[in-house]
Formats: C-alpha cells, structure tokens, sequence
C-alpha cells in the first residue's frame, strides 16, 4: 500500500472512531441526565440548520471557507449560542471535511513528509486547543471568535483582491522549512478550535515557503479532516456545543461536497466573495460589541 493510500485508510479509521465516539457520548450524557442541554437536546436539526450546512460546505468546495460563513448564520438566525459556536463548528463540520479530503487528497500529488508532517502538528495543536477552548466562559469565546472573524474578513479581502503571495513549484520542503511548515500548522491546527478556518492561511503558508499553491489543497485539508475529529470529540465530551445544530451541518455538508466537487467544479465567485466580507465583518463587530457591553452572567445559566 503506498503511503497516500495508507493515509486515507488511517482517515477511514479515525472518521470511524470519531462517529462512534461521538455517539457513545451523546448517549452517556442523556443516561446521566441533569440540566437540558443544547448538547444532549433530542430531535432531528431543522431545515434551516441541514440548508446552511448544504450551502456553507458547498461554498467551502469552492474555496470559500465554511466557518467564517456558519458562524454568521448562525449568528444571524440566532439558531445557536455564541458559547458553544466553536464546538458546534467543528463538531458539524468535522464529516463533510473528511469528504472534501478522501476526494482531493487523492487526487492531488505532495511530498508525503511534508504532508503528513503537517497533519499531525495540525492535530496535535486542535488537540491541546480544544481542551482550552471548550471551557472558556462566553465573552472569552465572544471575544476570540470576533477577533477571528475580523482575521477571516482580512484574508477573504486578500483573496479578493489577489494579495496572497504566488508561491514556487515544489511539492514538499526540507529542513529549516519543513520546521516552519510544522510549527506554522500547529499553531493554525490549535486556532482551528476558536472558529478560524485553516484553508487559507495554510494556503499562505505554503506559498510563502515557495511550495505550489496546488500542493497546499491535500495539505490543508487533510489537516483539517484529521484534527477535527480529534478536537470535535473534545468538545462533545464538555458538552460544549449544539447537537442538533451539528448534525444539520453534517447531513447537509456532504451532499454540499459532493454536488460542488463533481457536479459544479468551478463556478465564478467575485460577488460572493465580497458579499461574504461584508457579512463576516459585521458579525465580528457585533460578537466584539455583545462582548464589551453584555453584563455578565453566571455562565451556567442561559447562553445566548
């Protein structure tokens, strides 16, 4: 078996494991019982819920992003609550990201050093970044999250406006570069659990250490489907994310992949992109704002 193959059959197991996990632990907490839960809640997620998880991977496919996005719906139909959004974004998005990578990571050539080396300092960071993040208190989490939204905001300006760096023609990278690579992906594998999507600063990564633009889609992807289940499970144990929520993300997520993977491919973007800026710098503002001017509360009463 060579060593891409070996990788996405090791993808297999981990999503395997993650779904069983997550199951397990659903029901472990409905077995204990106690206060309701967003994260124990019964119920199938609702329409608006399965469409923004179809319309946020689908754009993801095509290089939008979906946490920037999801995070906005959310916000803006109020379906969950600020405290528990990073959970709920790589609990909900951890599947459809599998798919995005059993598709490209196949299909795409890389060094395997480099990219495996980059997939498991990815992991390791959403692994201790997890633990972090899933017991910050509200403002912490309101607070994080604005200032990741004002840093996607700048990125997706970036790329409107063609400013990332046009990156060399190697697959992989060596030595001095190889450790920047890997520290590089640790830390954007650990900013993963605040709700900063990895996609493009890893594409600025890799550019900047003179890898192909090209090379940079199994690398990013494959991070982010290894360490999302790692750092979702995290975040189911502490109960800190919407259940129902997720798993509207992950029936409408895949269909989304799938459908814009092998079925639209390519389609033009500029409008959306710029629509998508305007949209997620006015949600990190107001997340910003509810952080400095709600008064605080206990932060085992009701979330919002």
């Amino acid at each position: 078996m060579n060593p891409i193959s070996a990788l996405l059959a090791g993808l297999g197991v981990l999503t395997a494991f993650f779904v069983g996990g997550w199951t397990r632990l659903v029901q472990a907490a409905r077995r204990e019982g106690g206060p309701a839960s967003p994260a124990t809640a019964p119920g199938w997620p609702t329409p608006l819920g399965i469409f923004t998880g179809w319309l946020t991977n689908f754009l993801d496919t095509l290089g939008i992003g979906s946490f920037a996005t999801t995070t906005s719906m959310f916000r803006g139909f109020k379906m969950v609550p600020d405290r528990i959004i990073p959970g709920t974004l790589n609990v909900g998005h951890t599947l459809p990201t599998v798919a995005e990578a059993l598709i490209y990571t196949a299909i795409i050539p890389v060094d395997v050093t480099t990219l495996i080396s980059m997939i498991a300092a990815a992991v390791a960071g959403a692994y201790l970044g997890a633990g972090v993040v899933a017991k910050w208190p509200k403002r912490s989490v309101q607070i994080g999250m604005g200032l990741a939204l004002l840093a996607a905001a700048t990125l997706f300006f970036m790329t409107a406006m063609s400013l990332f760096p046009g990156g060399g023609t190697e697959l992989g990278v060596r030595g001095a570069r190889l450790g920047v690579a890997i520290a590089g992906n640790f830390v954007l594998g650990a900013l993963m659990s605040l709700g900063i999507g990895l996609y493009a600063p890893c594409m600025i990564l890799v550019s900047l250490l003179g890898m192909s633009p090209t090379a940079a889609f199994p690398i990013m992807m494959g991070s982010c489907a290894f360490l999302m289940p790692v750092g979702s499970l995290k975040f189911v144990k502490e109960k800190a994310y919407d259940l129902r929520a997720a798993l509207g993300l992950a029936i409408g997520g895949v269909p989304g992949v799938l459908i814009a993977a092998y079925i639209v491919k390519s389609m033009p973007l500029t409008y959306v992109r710029w629509l998508v800026i305007v949209v997620v710098l006015y949600t990190a503002l107001t997340m910003l704002y509810s952080a400095f001017t709600e008064r605080p509360v206990n932060e085992g009463s009701s979330p919002s």
